[in-house]
């Protein structure tokens, strides 16, 4: 972001309040991501946030069953929908449902796509590295959390680490130092 000087900054401040208002609609139609914020949060007042974390969760789901039948395309899609949870965050700033999102989302993975997973292939070594650092970050951000609602994630989270050990993404697992169990 570029420094404003003080002299301009003070001669935008004494600007008629209806040319600031006009400057303002214009530089905010500029921002996609904070048109959608400011529509969550003046519009909606943040009562759609429910059906925010539904929208995303139907779209994993047509990712599951998209028949993705190699490791680059599973990694492409589980990017793109990483991206949207992140878009996500930026928009309501709704951290529980980030940690929700992120892990349904690898959680899937391993569940849908068994295939792709279960064993090591070079061509899948990428993906399988994503997987194993995503469920690290998943797994700082709940540390981050109240205990109250860490226990939500809880049984979903042992489950994620569980498939983390379980299939391909083991080596990077072990390699991250990633918990065999969260308590």
């Amino acid at each position: 972001m570029a420094k404003i000087e003080k002299n301009l900054q003070q001669a935008i401040l004494d600007l008629p309040q209806k040319e600031k208002d006009k400057l303002l609609i214009r530089l905010i139609g500029k921002d996609k991501l904070l048109i959608e914020k400011f529509e969550f949060e003046l519009l909606e007042a943040g009562e759609t946030l429910q059906e925010r974390r539904a929208d995303l969760h139907e779209a994993f789901e047509m990712m599951y069953h998209s028949h993705i039948t190699s490791p680059k395309a599973l990694l492409y899609e589980v990017r793109k929908m990483s991206s949207a949870i992140t878009r996500h965050l930026k928009i309501t700033k709704d951290k529980y449902g980030e940690v929700e999102l992120t892990i349904a989302l690898i959680k899937g993975c391993f569940e849908h796509n068994t295939y792709i997973v279960e064993k090591y292939s070079s061509y899948a070594d990428a993906l399988l590295q994503y997987l194993a650092k995503r469920t690290e970050a998943v797994v700082k951000k709940v540390e981050k959390l109240h205990p109250d609602e860490q226990f939500d994630f809880l049984e979903n989270l042992n489950l994620l680490l569980h498939y983390n050990y379980e299939y391909a993404t083991a080596y990077y697992a072990k390699e991250l130092k990633l918990p065999k169990k969260f308590d």
